[in-house]
């Protein structure tokens, strides 16, 4: 094993409070992995949550293993050390189970690299009664796990906060690997991709999904109905994260608002807000930790107790985007100091908005950015999406003079736009919607840079396009596109990789699916009806 690698594991650890040490004798030992650097992944509260409710049982011990940075994983390579989780050090392959925490589709390739520097098959059908029990949860299981389920033994859709005991509990009274994936069948949410099988008619379209007997056709997505119970909590603070030395804390989950473009909007539902009571006991925890509280949730001006976590004393709180509305620039002088605050129009006019059922107005946006300059805001981060169903020049030009007017709001104003290409995701009214082509899409973007090029205070970051069409295909696709994951292992290109196994991006890309075609996420039930997301495209599509 490489000493530079075990004394950059030792470093990150020193900088830790909250590290969980278990002797792992005669328990269930689960290695938790996050697929992306340490930095991000412990930015992330549901993995955090996780391995806290994890150790909290007596007979389990959970570390933690991540995808190693570039100049590392060449280490990794160059001494043919393999890939070891963080508190004893041991190599994955020597743990019982684990655990995957997927949060981004474009986080896929980085499994791949994961199971090879653990040297353990990347395929379930490969792996033997020795291997571990590999399981995948977080966001992307809710909607789509196909392109990526041939790697896995064992796929939690949807909150894991109760399945994860239940799991546990089948484990414990399973004598083998086989009979554990046939008995955890039993509970609901949980879904073993090896005893489903998909076929494929001519076009290349799904034809049918068949199911081994013991397994059902249908998986129900499960929720837990009172989140003031959850287990889901900050466990480590650490200074080398994205959230420095930062507590986080979820408020809700859900949100009331359900825009069509947005995917947790749909698989969170329904909207399920903490009690006040349950927060303050967090933050209590939290301030003998750090005085520093990030508090989570998609729509905190919408959390009806907001106002009084916000003026409990000597807590330094930090907040996710906000909606465009008094409410939040109420929000906002509560926090003193604060530099930076975030509202999403998403769209440069009312009948874009109107399309994706973002439920704000101009004179919303524009009152708002007032009162968060009066705060005393020094920076305003604005979010909008390129290539939204319907959109045209003239909604590209209504970005360029929505953030004028902000502009001549305020002469001491910084404002920064952040643009994203729109990705079509499951389960929303979009998901029979095309991408907008690249070249489309570049000059969109260069319409709104231009728009801003000679003005000051005015900054414009935007994704690279051809990783959100890389994002489109993983979360749109089935099981084939589980090659071109692979295939990436031997190119970064993923163009190349999906042309090298035969697979055409632009089938799940830029085709326009048919409200008659089985999905590949059709086996999901997440409680709403695909007439019910027809209802609403066709909807969105009158705003023309």
């Amino acid at each position: 094993m490489s000493q530079k690698l075990k004394k950059k594991i030792d470093f990150l650890l020193s900088k830790e409070k909250g590290t969980i040490y278990k002797d792992p004798g005669g328990k269930i030992n689960i290695a938790l992995v996050y697929p992306n650097t340490y930095h991000v992944g412990m930015s992330n509260l549901g993995f955090q949550g996780i391995y806290g409710l994890l150790n909290s049982l007596k007979d389990v011990v959970c570390e933690r293993a991540f995808l190693p940075d570039g100049s590392n994983i060449n280490e990794y390579i160059r001494t043919d050390t393999e890939l070891f989780s963080m508190e004893s050090k041991r190599t994955l392959n020597r743990f019982d189970i684990i655990a995957f925490s997927v949060s981004f589709e474009n986080d896929y390739p980085n499994i791949i690299k994961i199971f090879e520097l653990s040297k353990i098959p990347l395929r379930s059908s490969e792996r033997k009664s020795y291997h571990p029990v590999i399981i995948m949860g977080g966001v992307c299981t809710f909607f789509n796990p196909e392109p990526v389920a041939d790697f896995f033994d064992i796929c939690f859709i949807g909150e894991a906060d109760e399945m994860l005991y239940e799991f546990i509990d089948v484990y414990r009274s399973s004598s083998d690997r086989l009979e554990v994936l046939k008995n955890v069948c039993n509970v609901e949410g949980i879904y073993v991709p090896r005893f489903y099988s998909i076929s494929y008619d001519a076009e290349g379209k799904i034809s049918g999904r068949q199911h081994s007997a013991g397994a059902s056709g249908i998986i129900k997505r499960r929720y837990i109905r009172n989140i003031s119970e959850s287990k889901i909590t900050t466990s480590v603070i650490t200074s080398e994260t994205e959230f420095s030395d930062m507590y986080l804390i979820e408020t809700m989950r859900g949100c009331p608002w359900n825009c069509r473009f947005c995917v947790a909007g749909k698989i969170y539902n329904p909207p399920r807000k903490k009690d006040l009571e349950a927060i303050k006991n967090e933050v209590k925890a939290a301030k003998d930790k750090t005085r520093r509280i990030g508090l989570i949730g998609p729509s905190l001006s919408d959390y009806p107790y907001i106002s009084e976590v916000l003026k409990v004393n000597g807590v330094d709180f930090s907040i996710t985007s906000l909606r465009a509305s008094e409410k939040s620039a109420e929000l906002v002088s509560f926090m003193r100091g604060r530099k930076s605050i975030s509202i999403a129009p998403e769209a440069g006019t009312e009948r874009l908005r109107k399309v994706i059922d973002k439920k704000i107005s101009e004179e919303d946006i524009l009152r708002t950015s007032e009162l968060l300059f009066l705060e005393g805001i020094e920076t305003l981060r604005l979010y909008f999406m390129v290539g939204l169903p319907t959109e045209t020049s003239e909604d590209i030009e209504g970005i360029v003079h929505l953030v004028k007017k902000i502009g001549d709001i305020s002469e001491k104003r910084n404002i920064t736009l952040s643009i994203s290409t729109f990705v079509p995701k499951p389960f929303t009214p979009f998901q029979w919607h095309p991408m907008e082509h690249p070249v489309e899409v570049k000059r969109r973007l260069k319409i709104i840079k231009k728009g801003f090029q000679n003005l000051k205070g005015i900054k414009v970051f935007h994704d690279v396009p051809k990783y959100a069409y890389m994002q489109g295909l993983f979360s749109m696709g089935d099981r084939r596109v589980s090659g071109v994951i692979e295939e990436m292992s031997k190119t970064e290109d993923w163009t190349k990789a999906a042309e090298n196994v035969g697979i055409n991006k632009d089938f799940y890309i830029f085709r326009k699916k048919g409200f008659n075609e089985i999905l590949p996420w059709d086996f999901i039930d997440i409680g709403i009806s695909k007439e019910k997301l027809r209802a609403e495209y066709q909807e969105a599509l009158s705003f023309v």
